[in-house]
């Protein structure tokens, strides 16, 4: 399945090209315009970068759905003679992870490592590929720090209770990819991790960037007191690390166009000015008598 490298779980995959001709082009529906368009990468390498799991319990057909939508793509990407940087996230630091740990009275960390491990095993069972890169949330929290620090120089933070958050009211542009109204935010936020009574925030809105450590729960030191990431500032985090300041193409589960992927938006362009991807790709839900499989 791969081999080690710098701590990241690194695959080398890319084969040879069958198809050398010129590309065709390749068009694909963008979430954010709403259109299909044409896929138009940066450069000769294009970056995809796919939210991965939270390692909290089994792989399931929701995950299957997503990882074979991308391998595909890639595999195509791959037949026309393109090269890719595939990078896709293992959130093993996280609120419904720790919570479960603390109920199933399991160590946090030893628990994400099995049902990492479970999901590659799962993945490659059904020939799909690996990422190049699989990073996880903890080998960036020194970067995740920076980051913080960056957007409170930046005024689109502030700090408070010993934890940061981001600033709504500094970035007017929230809600361009999902096109949500603000009345109708909040109530979908608050089901997808959002603690809107948090007493240190400016707005219930405002969304978490670093949090305070609570009892009983890893925590790393920080300028703010010791604590834990914000789970949108891990991805955008890891996504500029291994890709770049703008990624070609940003994939993932429809569910977490909002606030995720809209809260990853205002904390990286805020700070870079470029978008943070060419291209956003999300994959419908696979559901179970009308329920959503995860």
């Amino acid at each position: 399945m791969g081999t080690r490298e710098g701590g990241l779980y690194h695959s080398r995959y890319n084969s040879r090209a069958l198809h050398r001709s010129p590309p065709l082009p390749l068009k694909l529906y963008n979430t954010l315009s709403r259109e299909i368009q044409e896929f138009a990468p940066q450069g000769s390498q294009i970056g995809i970068y796919v939210c991965g799991i939270t390692p909290y319990d089994t792989t399931h057909l929701g995950h299957a759905f997503t990882y074979s939508v991308a391998d595909v793509l890639i595999r195509y990407l791959e037949y026309q003679g393109r090269a890719v940087r595939y990078v896709q996230n293992v959130t093993d630091v996280d609120d419904d992870l720790l919570r479960v740990a603390g109920e199933r009275q399991e160590d946090w960390r030893r628990m994400g490592d099995r049902w990492t491990s479970h999901y590659i095993e799962d993945m490659a069972a059904l020939n799909i590929r690996p990422p190049d890169v699989l990073p996880r949330a903890t080998d960036v929290i020194p970067q995740i720090i920076e980051s913080v620090d960056k957007l409170l120089q930046a005024g689109v933070a502030y700090a408070a209770g010993g934890g940061v958050y981001f600033d709504l009211e500094a970035w007017p542009a929230y809600g361009r990819l999902s096109r949500l109204a603000p009345d109708q935010m909040l109530p979908i936020a608050n089901e997808r991790g959002n603690r809107p009574d948090d007493p240190y925030k400016r707005q219930p809105l405002d969304f978490v960037l670093w949090q305070p450590q609570a009892p009983g729960e890893p925590a790393w030191d920080s300028p703010w007191g010791p604590g834990r990431p914000g789970w949108h500032i891990e991805c955008s985090t890891m996504a500029s690390q291994h890709i770049g300041q703008t990624v070609d193409l940003h994939a993932g589960g429809e569910d977490l166009v909002f606030p995720h992927h809209e809260s990853e938006i205002a904390q990286t362009e805020s700070l870079t000015g470029k978008p943070f991807a060419g291209h956003w790709l999300h994959v419908a839900p696979v559901r179970h008598l009308g329920e959503k499989m995860s």
